[in-house]
């Protein structure tokens, strides 16, 4: 049976966690006000809330009419920096994200787990990369030894379909300097 999803919006997440708080309050192991804003900011694709205060703060430009529906629709998934702040539910949103993972992994280079685990934390800001590098694996876009000691990007051609994502992508890490 397949989930439905409801759009939460609160004008002030603080002023939701204390009122939690205090519903809450009876219970012997209520969790801490910091403690319920870093799991509201997480449930929304978030490190913690000082992440989500950050990117709050920081005005997010409109995705240009320019774009195809598919590419407005994945845009949802990175912030200003090109970086991937929540992984889709929808099946056919996970492999147009993950190909910008994908290209931020170095060409032709075997490298280690622990080198393969930075370039992917170095793209993402979800904080599960092992999801990603799995991901990767399983879409055929890096392979690795069965000691999965050795991983290397496996070469190929961006579908034409998310060509235009791929496009915003580097636009956004440009215009940051990364």
């Amino acid at each position: 049976m397949s989930r439905t999803t409801y759009p939460f919006y609160t004008s002030d997440i603080s002023a939701l966690a204390r009122s939690l708080k205090q519903q809450w309050a009876l219970e012997p192991a209520a969790p801490s006000h910091l403690q319920l804003l870093n799991m509201l900011a997480r449930a929304a694709g978030f490190s913690n809330f000082q992440h989500l205060r950050a990117a709050a703060e920081t005005p997010t430009p409109a995705a240009s009419s320019t774009f195809s529906p598919l590419t407005k629709r994945l845009l949802r998934h990175f912030n200003d920096q090109g970086r991937l702040i929540r992984w889709p539910t929808k099946f056919s949103e996970q492999l147009p994200c993950i190909w910008p993972i994908w290209a931020c992994i170095p060409a032709q280079l075997e490298m280690s787990e622990k080198a393969a685990n930075e370039w992917i934390k170095s793209a993402e800001a979800i904080g599960d990369h092992v999801l990603l590098r799995r991901e990767l694996v399983n879409y055929k876009l890096i392979t690795r030894t069965p000691d999965c000691r050795v991983y290397q990007r496996l070469e190929q051609d961006v579908p034409e379909e998310f060509l235009e994502l791929m496009a915003e992508i580097e636009r956004r890490k440009m215009a940051v300097g990364t």
